[in-house]
């Protein structure tokens, strides 16, 4: 016995609702249909639109009278659960419109701002559709039946091969493809390894002041607290990273800091590795937006000057878009296996189809090609951000314009107080991030410290909303 389909929409998910009524003594069967038809619909198992088998097949299937059958039907119809087309057939009415639940969307969003400047947003209408969706048919096609079951827990063999040539090549990382491991992001990659020392005994971690808010939280989940640490003006303070006598582990963005800009001196590079030797430690690079430098050639990775003391990771999240949900992470020998066992448990792997497609994506050029294309849209805007912050708040000293996709703008404190600059920014509909959501540390010098993000803003949009934002303040 097996449920029909039609038009596409098929009703199996309610087909065991309706098995009971087969079951049913004689005088009850009619009743138990009806019920159980009436039930289907209002829970939504049954949708609205979806069209039922006609009353031959299901007395067939059911093993009932074709009578009993039209009658449940009639007086489902007559209550407004079924409607009856003449000659089309009986469908789910619009009754049950009111009784299915609706599934809410929880993903983050700028609220109610006429205009954006949060940072961490790259421009999703940048996203290379035409091309994916063309990656996308040529994998389907070349994909081997035997290539849809469960994968390697730490990623195709061919995407880490294809990853590990593209991470070599451009940001200069030592890459063994057996020590790549794709992950559902950088948030995956920090709680993997967060789980790791965690069950290797430590308890606390270093991380960088100022310094993403997200890394704590993902090592918190993992039950890792963090340590705030300085910088200077050459990258991670050193000194009170060795007075910490407990920690082992750092926390870094070298190439680009979070959200200050800096790129880690090289003498702070080394010094930094130093530390971790004399530790048997670890130092994890997040190297979030490590491909987009605009006015010089980027800074390699910090990985590639000692890569068993450094675990790295990123994703494409900047660069194709978050929702793809695709990242990798090199770690080293000494913590492979404990990773790739606990990438196995979480979650047996990520989609087979989505790696195949970034695979081909990266094999092709096509990645190449929308860096090439991101980064020349990007350094526009941040042109033109820079523009309007001297034409609407003359003064203003712009920081980290060097790479990235947002600056640190110094407002003069003509402008301030900073509470009540946020005040007006928030009531003309402008969404800005004060520096101090980033840190505890930010100079009492009155001035206005805000982290500009531009790359979801088109030029004129830029201009416009600085435009708004002076007006206001």
């Amino acid at each position: 016995m097996s449920a029909p389909e039609s038009g596409g929409q098929t009703w199996a998910a309610a087909w065991e609702l309706l098995l009971p009524a087969a079951a049913a003594p004689p005088r009850a069967r009619g009743r138990t249909l009806q019920s159980a038809l009436r039930e289907a619909v209002r829970s939504a198992r049954l949708a609205p639109g979806t069209r039922l088998p006609s009353s031959r097949e299901l007395a067939a299937d059911l093993g009932v009278s074709r009578g009993l059958v039209t009658e449940a039907y009639e007086q489902l119809t007559a209550e407004g659960y079924l409607r009856a087309d003449r000659g089309s057939g009986t469908w789910v009415g619009g009754a049950a419109r009111a009784a299915a639940p609706r599934a809410r969307d929880l993903a983050p969003r700028p609220g109610d701002a006429r205009v954006n400047f949060l940072p961490g947003s790259p421009d999703l209408s940048l996203f290379p559709r035409s091309a994916w969706a063309a990656a996308q048919r040529a994998v389907l096609a070349e994909l081997p039946h035997h290539g849809l079951g469960y994968p390697d827990p730490r990623g195709l063999p061919r995407l880490r091969t294809a990853l590990a040539e593209l991470l070599t090549r451009r940001r200069g990382v030592v890459a063994d493809p057996e020590r790549v491991i794709v992950c559902s992001g950088v948030a995956q990659a920090m709680s993997l390894v967060g789980q790791v020392l965690h069950a290797r005994g430590e308890r606390t971690l270093g991380a960088e002041d100022p310094g993403s808010p997200e890394h704590a939280q993902q090592l918190a989940t993992a039950g890792i607290a963090t340590v705030r640490l300085p910088l200077d003006d050459e990258g991670l303070a050193l000194a009170p990273l060795r007075a910490r006598r407990e920690l082992r582990t750092v926390v870094t963005t070298p190439s680009h800091q979070f959200p200050s800009g800096l790129s880690y001196a090289p003498r702070r590079r080394t010094e930094l590795l130093d530390w971790a030797r004399s530790v048997d430690g670890l130092v994890v690079e997040d190297d979030y937006d490590g491909d987009f430098r605009y006015d010089r050639a980027p800074v390699g990775a910090l990985q590639g000057l000692d890569p068993e003391r450094v675990a790295y990771t990123g994703s494409v999240s900047k660069s194709l878009a978050p929702g793809l949900r695709l990242g990798w992470l090199l770690v080293p020998d000494s913590l492979t296996d404990d990773v790739v066992a606990r990438k196995r448990m979480m979650d047996l792997g990520n989609p087979v189809l989505d790696q195949a497609l970034l695979a081909h994506f990266v094999e092709r050029g096509g990645y190449d090609r929308q860096l090439r294309r991101c980064q020349r849209a990007y350094r526009e805007r941040r042109d033109a951000l820079v523009s309007a912050l001297e034409e609407h708040f003359p003064g203003t000293e712009v920081t980290g314009i060097a790479a990235g996709l947002h600056v640190i703008a110094r407002v003069p404190e003509s402008y301030g107080p900073q509470d009540a600059f946020l005040e007006r920014a928030a009531a003309a509909g402008v969404a800005v991030r004060p520096l101090s959501d980033y840190t505890s540390t930010v100079p009492d010098d009155g001035a206005v410290r805000l982290v500009i993000g531009y790359a979801q803003l088109a030029p004129a949009r830029i201009a416009d909303g600085l435009r708004l934002l002076a007006r206001a303040t």
